[in-house]
């Protein structure tokens, strides 16, 4: 037995084939988890479930899920229980962001209704459907489980370009709070962990970096250098392996006092 005893668990980890999500699909294969790799890019999704497997062993499976689609959800949870007989942890991590300005006067990056429609239907409404669907599931189980929500540092501080971005962000610090007021007598948990600057995702892409560069009325090349130049008392930029790893050890029961609340994963960073 390790000292996480997580082997024959079951995960299901949203925007798994990628970034922070696969990072966490590879931490749980380490620790004997068997994931759910639930994507909106099945072709990725497949890649990665084979790759766990061959890499680490166990059981990975790959599921097209659009997280804002209840029908694609449900049938997610389905095919899940289907292949493993239950769930026991939900890491609700897909998201987008858009940078954008409140107001442009030049019109190039400003926000629309669109652009916030999608990012609150992706950051939020996603988030709530995959907890919805999962917790029920673990209600009708008996056993309990525990729900990991994705957030960002940024929910509660803000960000400038970035704001309907923070702003689901703060949202899930509020659902994982609530969500653990209500769950927690079933013995689910719920708890969150808020990453702050991450090494290179698929979110730190050239198009981003441009469009933040944009909003802050920056070049690309000094926006890189002021990323470098904040203030990490640790000195670095947080490994996607520390985000898993965290992840694992919430999703055990060494942690199995922790409960609505977020755990902050950035070396120390404040604005300060």
């Amino acid at each position: 037995m390790s000292w996480l005893n997580l082997e024959g668990k079951v995960a299901v980890v949203t925007g798994g084939a990628c970034g922070i999500g696969r990072a966490v699909c590879e931490g749980f294969a380490d620790v004997g988890i068997n994931t759910v790799v639930a994507d909106i890019d099945l072709e990725s999704a497949s890649k990665t479930a084979a790759e766990l497997e061959k890499k680490f062993g166990g059981s990975h499976i790959a599921t097209a899920t659009n997280v804002t689609d209840k029908a694609n959800v449900d049938a997610m949870v389905r095919e899940a229980i289907e292949a493993f007989g239950k769930i026991d942890i939900l890491v609700n991590n897909a998201g987008i962001l858009i940078p954008r300005l409140l107001v442009d006067p030049a019109g190039k990056e400003e926000l629309t209704e669109q652009i916030l429609d999608k990012m609150i239907s992706i950051n939020q409404k996603g988030y709530f459907l995959c907890a919805q669907a999962v917790a029920r599931a673990m209600l009708e189980s008996g056993k309990g489980g525990v729900i990991i929500n994705m957030t960002s540092e940024s929910g509660l501080e803000g960000s400038e370009g970035q704001s309907v971005y923070a702003a689901t962000k703060a949202a899930i610090y509020s659902m994982t709070r609530s969500w653990a007021k209500e769950l927690g007598k079933h013995n689910i948990r719920v708890v969150g962990i808020a990453p702050g600057i991450v090494e290179a995702t698929a979110l730190r892409s050239e198009e981003y970096e441009r469009a933040v560069a944009y909003t802050r009325g920056i070049t690309v090349e000094q926006f890189r250098e002021k990323y470098k130049n904040i203030s990490i008392p640790l000195g670095r930029s947080c490994k996607l392996s520390e985000i898993a790893n965290t992840a694992c050890f919430l999703a055990s029961e060494r942690s199995s006092y922790i409960h609505g609340t977020v755990v902050n994963v950035s070396g120390g960073k404040s604005r300060a």
